[in-house]
């Protein structure tokens, strides 16, 4: 279908903008540009509390947001892990976001301010967010969460960290999860890249844009092979959680997020799969502007829900 109406709106009103493309801008100009925007017009139904903590990580103490539903637990839990290339976005870009799966869920959400690039080189994201995983299994008890019912979940490269945390635990030694959430998830966008990265590079983010993203979270050109970095080149996806991908009709990840779902499903892991049409890469975070971003967070806490039934 053509693009959604509203989408197409919210294209001229960033076109109008003028904003110069994140690939020619350094890393703190890109996180900069990301903070002065407004936030979504959207107001998350009320929960209980938001505290804010730090945990011991890999490379120091390990800053985390712990959003709770209202009642009175222990709920399950979702370890939320925010987009942006590995090198914008924190725990304010995403926090309407988190507020909003913790209160449609009813279940916990476990923010993590994983270490960002050019600072801080691949593997170091991965290994914050398997920390915290971890962290938050020994810890659930203390924050009225449930041990065994924990899930991991993330847009863009937070999904990405996701699926690449979910192999981790598979190989490295638990916790167990119960599923893991991919909105449009980055597992492999190099040459000779897809049909979507050809047909709609542009939309919303550029190849340029996306090859900086890489420059910026790697150390070496070599490392684009590595299965934590692109999870579509693992020789093995059998054992992994279930899994929710969720996808754009016209995102340039389109087609890398649905080629994972189907090599997962083939590996037997239980995996459904949700094409938004005429929705563009990003559009999750754009609730109050786009109608389907509130679809997309109902099937996401529907599926989440279930998952948490187990």
């Amino acid at each position: 279908m053509p693009l959604d109406p509203k989408v197409e709106e919210f294209l001229k009103i960033m076109a109008k903008m003028g904003e110069r493309p994140v690939s020619e801008m350094t890393p703190e100009e890109a996180r900069q540009l990301i903070l002065d925007r407004p936030a979504p017009p959207f107001s998350p139904p009320a929960i209980a509390e938001i505290s804010n903590r730090e945990i011991p990580g890999p490379g120091g103490n390990l800053p985390i947001r712990i959003y709770t539903p209202n009642g009175g637990g222990p709920f399950p839990i979702l370890v939320f892990l925010h987009g942006g290339g590995f090198v914008i976005g924190n725990l304010d870009t995403h926090d309407v976001v988190c507020r909003n799966l913790c209160a449609v869920a009813g279940c916990i959400v476990v923010a993590v301010d994983y270490r960002l690039a050019p600072e801080n080189k691949f593997p170091a994201a991965t290994d914050d967010c398997l920390a915290a995983v971890r962290w938050v299994s020994e810890n659930a008890e203390s924050f009225r969460g449930k041990q065994d019912r924990i899930a991991v979940g993330g847009d863009s490269a937070g999904a990405n960290l996701s699926t690449v945390t979910a192999i981790r635990i598979r190989d490295e030694g638990g916790p167990a999860l119960c599923g893991q959430l991919l909105v449009y998830p980055v597992t492999d966008h190099h040459t000779p890249g897809t049909p979507s990265i050809k047909k709609f590079a542009g939309l919303f983010i550029t190849r340029e844009e996306m090859m900086w993203f890489s420059e910026q979270y790697l150390s070496d050109p070599s490392q684009i092979d590595h299965p934590h970095v692109h999870p579509l080149r693992a020789k093995k996806l059998t054992g992994l959680p279930p899994a929710l991908v969720m996808t754009a009709e016209y995102d340039p990840l389109r087609d890398e997020g649905e080629l994972y779902a189907e090599r997962m499903a083939s590996a037997g892991v239980s995996v459904e799969r949700i094409r938004y049409a005429g929705m563009i890469h990003g559009f999750f975070g754009f609730l109050g502007i786009i109608d389907q971003a509130e679809q997309a967070h109902r099937d996401a806490c529907k599926w989440l829900r279930e998952r948490f039934m187990f």
